[in-house]
């Protein structure tokens, strides 16, 4: 076997397995990082702050006495609080009994009920306030098209175009461009064009209104790769431009989307223009569950890529308050579809496919990191914000076991029993580790 032909797959492994590591660590420390620094305030004591598991490749100590260290597998991380007898923060009975009043209440065994709840708490809270930080940071870089809609930069398409930069769209083929505002306006105007590749445009330049010709709105061009998706594996690429369909021209998006749907699933014959040049491929399309707006599941034939209009609109950078309740509400979806998804997955109405374990999770971290810096920033947030809500789960040994346990020690006065605990801890590792066999079963049998 020649070496040299493993170079390009070795290239990708290694360059996957570092987005995954990124991602990862990020999430990882804010996690952490809420759990030390609310415990801190608390009155809680950390002993070590650690990335990572294993040898420690380095480490060192700040003027608390927290030792701060990166570890050899990063796969995670941990704090180790003062009386804790490991990471899992299990606590350190004979540790704790021979400290003194005054040390007991540094430690979390000994720590009042309100300065644990928080400290636990920290953790998911800070994987969602990551999620809004990223969300909102992308959309502030990526702006919001300004209204009226406005020619920003024309994509390379194999058609030619009299739009140009800085062009104001009124009309097309004398339908007037609806706002904004109403979204099923703009799909209403799309379904009365002419079935043409070529329309008339009405613009303003310059100050004057002129009628030019260009492509068709909404090309079948592809913006963005759904990871994991069919056009991924095929080796189609940002900038692609598909004109045929085996051997039918087409020249929107919508016919794309008819095409692959009638197939059924059926391998589709694809002639793509990239770069002035035409390209033959061949990709089947894959069955995919997508979340409706009621909540629900629709299964549908897909490609995975996503689509856009024949150029870049022109966009403005929107206001912080704007572009903060972008990211709150990109963060509830997020954990709205993940509830939603499991529940669907549980009930048999989805695949079970639909979750995926560490292999899975790394093959999307390095196809995100592909498509550019804001992707894998986005998909940063989106892995946060999931994680946050895993933890939340009511399941012993996550955040979520923890804090049913103060629950109930808050209406009982008391904590669980020793013997109780042990039982619920051993039940939940069995859960958590179960889950874990499960998606990484999927990440290598399904399809």
């Amino acid at each position: 076997m020649d070496i040299l032909t493993l170079l390009p797959q070795f290239g990708n492994l290694i360059w996957t397995l570092a987005a995954f590591v990124i991602a990862l660590s990020v999430i990882v420390a804010i996690h952490e990082y809420g759990h030390y620094i609310v415990g801190r305030w608390s009155g809680i004591h950390a002993d070590v702050f650690s990335l990572g598991f294993g040898p420690v490749l380095y480490a060192r100590t700040d003027k608390r006495g927290t030792v701060w260290q990166v570890a050899a597998l990063p796969f995670g991380g941990y704090v180790k609080f003062r009386g804790d007898a490991n990471a899992a923060s299990a606590p350190d009975d004979e540790a704790v009994r021979e400290m003194s009043e005054a040390e007991k209440r540094s430690t979390m065994a000994g720590a009042p009920l309100w300065a644990r709840t928080a400290t636990v708490a920290a953790g998911p809270i800070f994987n969602f306030v990551l999620a809004i930080a990223l969300f909102t940071a992308v959309g502030m870089t990526r702006g919001v098209a300004v209204d009226p809609l406005t020619v920003g930069e024309m994509r390379p398409l194999p058609q030619e175009t009299a739009l140009q930069e800085g062009d104001v769209l009124l009309e097309i083929d004398g339908l007037r461009m609806p706002d904004f505002e109403n979204p099923t306006a703009f799909d209403d105007m799309l379904a009365d064009l002419p079935e043409q590749p070529l329309l008339d445009y009405t613009v303003e330049r310059d100050g004057q209104q002129l009628v030019v010709s260009g492509p068709w709105l909404m090309p079948p061009v592809v913006t963005q790769l759904a990871p994991q998706s069919a056009a991924f594996a095929a080796g189609l690429a940002v900038g692609d431009v598909i004109t045929a369909i085996d051997g039918q021209e087409i020249f929107s998006f919508s016919q794309l989307k008819e095409k692959v749907e009638a197939g059924e699933g059926a391998p589709l014959a694809l002639s793509v223009w990239r770069g002035g040049e035409i390209i033959e491929m061949t990709l089947e399309p894959r069955r995919v569950d997508e979340p409706q707006a009621d909540g629900g599941f629709q299964t549908n034939w897909r490609i995975g890529i996503v689509g856009g209009m024949a150029f870049t609109p022109a966009t403005t950078t929107p206001g912080i308050a704007e572009a903060l309740w972008g990211g709150v509400t990109g963060t509830y979806e997020i954990m709205r579809g993940s509830i939603s998804g499991l529940w669907h997955m549980v009930t048999g109405a989805i695949s079970s496919c639909n979750m995926s374990g560490p292999i899975g999770i790394a093959e999307v971290s390095g196809q995100m990191a592909s498509q550019g810096a804001m992707n894998f920033v986005y998909f940063i947030g989106v892995l946060s914000a999931a994680v946050g809500l895993l933890n939340l789960f009511p399941i012993p040994v996550l955040d979520g076991g923890h804090l049913v346990f103060y629950a109930y020690e808050a209406v009982a006065g008391k904590p669980p029993s020793d013997g109780v605990l042990r039982v619920l801890m051993t039940v939940g590792l069995v859960l958590i580790l179960s889950l874990m066999v499960f998606a990484l079963t999927n990440d290598i049998f399904c399809p």
